[in-house]
Order: structure tokens, then C-alpha cells, then sequence
């Protein structure tokens, strides 16, 4: 017991050290003090190397800093308050259009629109920042802006996604893909984190998004498949075969959470051993470590040309979930997987001198794209997954002493 400890408390260690190097990073560098939000495009060394403001990312980071506040003692301070609010003032005036409710997925630095995009993750995304700074300050505005926001996306999903604007064109096969239930689940979490008398409102949508979710599930459960047909049945061609490992693993530890508030032992047995595990064990490159980003569950060779790359999301997912199953199992094999993961972030991605993580490696574990911040890559999946597992950690040496 005493060497586990010690592992675990250096697993701690380093966790803490790498969290508050990486939030230094993105307070340091990204505010945009002249007109609000914040810089996304930083550069190894954190200079802005395009001055584009992308939604998704402006808006996980109002989350990321609403949610150290709300989370962590150390953060708990006026500066990290301010700085949230200083994101989320720039979303109010800027993000969503009044005519329709949609969001843009970018802007210029002014705030003016550059794209919107067809699909519900833009106001998703919107609707945590908002939800977890009411958290965090009791303000009625982001409160309501979550709660309106919901029902608007809740209209897309499960009325008419007219709204949405995409056209339906003859030759189109129809297929449900995984990332819309399992972010509706999110969204449930947190919402019902903001205010848990919400949880009544949006029961009937959680079990919806469960049994959506539980169609992924494919080939008597060897794989989570991304894309399936309405009916849950397999897709033909490139579409059908395609496993996105670390979006399955991702969406097992939001399975996982649910289903430790509901105390359902078949939903945590769905959640570990099909989601995490299973897509763990495919989507681990045995020949050079890391992730694979995308795979053909046939073995053919994946259409995607960034199939074969290492990113740095997926295995902040797999920390979250390893480690999750860890302490809902307290299998062995469960933290040496955990471990695993940690060991090759560390020697791969993260960047100790500068803060922050590499984003992208190529196969072989070499960095591809120097830049710590980028269209897809902000301040959201690194923190996130450091402030959990630190939480987790925390949690696992206390119950010991």
C-alpha cells in the first residue's frame, strides 16, 4: 500500500505542477485586453500568430476558468473570476445572433462573424460557459442565456433541425452519430451541476441519450462504431467502419459518471468495458505508443489522411477515463493502463519549459505543429483533464490515510 502511494502522489505531483503551468500559459498570453475574448492562435512560445476567435474555444475556456473557480482552492481568486467574465462578456455581445439563436463558430478580433457552422456544438459549448459562470457568480443573465440555450438545442435535436440549416439531398444515407447524445449528456451533467432541480427537467432526455448512445455499440461488442443508422443498425462503406478511439473512450467516462449518480451497475459495466476499454485496447498503437486518431474496425485503410496522427485530446480522455475505472473498479491493470497513458504524455506531449502541451505528433511520436493553440486546440481538453485527475487523485491518497 505504501508504494502505491507514493506512485500515486507522484502521478499528483506532477499533475498539479503541469496544471498550474498550463493555466499560467493561457493567462499569460491569450486576453485580449483591447477588445475582449481571448487570443486561441498561440505560438510554442506564446505569441499570436492569427488573431481569428474561435467560439468553441473561447467558450471552453469561460468554462475552464469558471470551473478551476468553482473546483480548486488555489483558484478560487478575483483574477481567475475576472478573467472568465472577461470571455464571457465578449460571447454576450458577439457569439450568438439575435435572429436565429445559432452561434458562429468564428469571429474576427473585433467580434465580427467570419463562419457559422451547421451543427449544435458552437451553442453547446456556449451554454457551459454560461451555465458554470452562474456557478460561480450567481449572475441570473448566464443562468437564463444556459437554460434558453438548452431548449434551443434540445428544439434541433428532437423536433426540427430546419434551424440548423442543412440540406437534405436526395443521395444522403441518414446515420446518428455519436457525438450528439453523448454531448446532450454533458450538457445534462452540467446543467444539473449548475442547479440540481433541474435533474427532473431532463430525465426523459438522459434516457433518450443513453439509448442513443448504447446503438454505438456493434459487432456483439467488440466495437464502438462513430456513425450508425437511425434504426441502430452498422452503415456500409468508409462511414460505417469508422471508430474514433478517443471520442468512444470519451464518451465512456461521461457513461460512467452518469451512471455512478444513477448507481446502475449495468451502465457502469457498458461504460468500462465496451467504451473504455475495448476502444482502448483497438485504438492503442502497440508498435510506437499513443492513440491512433481514426480507425477502420475491417482494417482497411482509414479515408482520413491525419488517421494514423497523435493527438493530444484523445489521451487526455483516456487519463480522465482509466483512471476513473480505476477507482470505480480498483483494478490493477486499469492504473497500469492509466500509467501508460501518463508516462507517454509526458515524454511526448507536454512541453515543460513554455507550459502547455504539443498538439499534434505524427505516428512516431514527433511533433508535427509547434503551436500550443490552433482552430481546434485551445484551453479547455488540457486543464480540464489535469484538474479531474487531479480531484481523482486527491481523492484516492485521502481515502488511505
Amino acid at each position: 500500500m505504501g508504494e502505491q502511494k507514493k506512485r500515486l502522489q507522484e502521478f499528483l505531483d506532477k499533475i498539479r505542477r503541469d496544471l498550474d503551468r498550463t493555466i499560467e500559459f493561457w493567462s499569460k498570453y491569450s486576453l485580449d485586453k483591447e477588445h475582449g475574448g481571448y487570443f486561441i492562435c498561440l505560438a510554442n512560445d506564446g505569441h499570436v500568430y492569427d488573431e481569428t476567435k474561435y467560439t468553441w474555444l473561447e467558450s471552453r475556456q469561460v468554462w475552464m476558468y469558471a470551473r478551476l473557480y468553482n473546483e480548486l482552492e488555489r483558484f478560487k481568486t478575483p483574477e481567475i473570476l475576472a478573467t472568465a467574465e472577461h470571455g464571457a462578456q465578449f460571447l454576450l455581445m458577439h457569439m450568438k445572433r439575435k435572429d436565429t439563436g445559432k452561434c458562429y463558430l468564428s469571429l474576427n478580433r473585433e467580434g465580427l462573424p467570419v463562419k457559422e457552422q451547421r451543427t449544435i456544438y458552437s451553442e453547446c459549448f456556449y451554454l457551459m460557459a454560461m451555465s458554470e459562470l452562474h456557478r460561480a457568480t450567481g449572475n441570473q443573465q448566464y443562468r437564463d442565456e444556459a437554460i434558453d440555450m438548452m431548449k434551443q438545442i434540445l428544439h434541433w435535436v428532437l423536433v426540427d433541425d430546419s434551424g440548423l440549416g442543412r440540406k437534405k439531398l436526395a443521395g444522403n444515407m441518414p446515420a446518428d452519430t455519436l457525438a450528439v447524445p453523448m454531448m446532450l449528456l454533458c450538457l445534462i451533467e452540467q446543467l444539473t451541476t449548475m442547479d440540481p432541480d433541474l435533474a427532473s427537467s431532463y430525465a426523459d432526455t438522459e434516457q433518450w441519450c443513453l439509448s442513443q448512445v448504447t446503438k454505438h455499440v456493434q459487432r456483439d461488442g467488440s466495437v464502438i462504431l462513430e456513425n450508425v443508422s437511425p434504426d441502430g443498425k452498422e452503415l456500409p462503406g468508409c462511414q460505417g467502419r469508422l471508430t474514433v478511439p478517443g471520442h468512444a473512450i470519451e464518451a465512456g467516462w461521461f457513461l460512467l459518471q452518469r451512471a455512478q449518480k444513477l448507481k446502475d451497475p449495468t451502465l457502469k459495466s457498458l461504460a468500462i468495458d465496451k467504451f473504455i476499454l475495448t476502444s482502448f485496447n483497438r485504438g492503442w498503437d502497440t508498435k510506437y505508443g499513443g492513440l491512433f486518431y481514426f480507425l477502420d474496425v475491417d482494417g482497411e485503410s482509414p479515408v482520413q489522411l491525419e488517421w494514423d496522427m497523435k493527438l493530444w485530446w484523445p489521451h487526455n480522455e483516456a487519463m480522465i477515463a482509466l483512471l476513473m475505472a480505476y477507482i470505480e473498479r480498483r483494478d490493477a491493470d486499469l492504473l497500469e493502463k492509466f500509467s501508460t497513458v501518463f508516462n507517454y504524455c509526458y515524454s511526448h506531449f507536454v512541453d515543460e519549459k513554455n507550459g502547455e502541451w504539443y498538439g499534434y505528433l505524427n505516428r512516431q511520436g514527433d511533433v508535427t505543429h509547434s503551436f500550443k493553440g490552433g482552430p481546434w486546440k485551445g484551453c479547455f481538453h488540457v486543464p480540464r483533464c489535469l484538474m479531474l485527475c487531479e480531484q481523482m487523485l486527491c481523492s484516492l491518497i485521502n481515502e488511505n490515510r
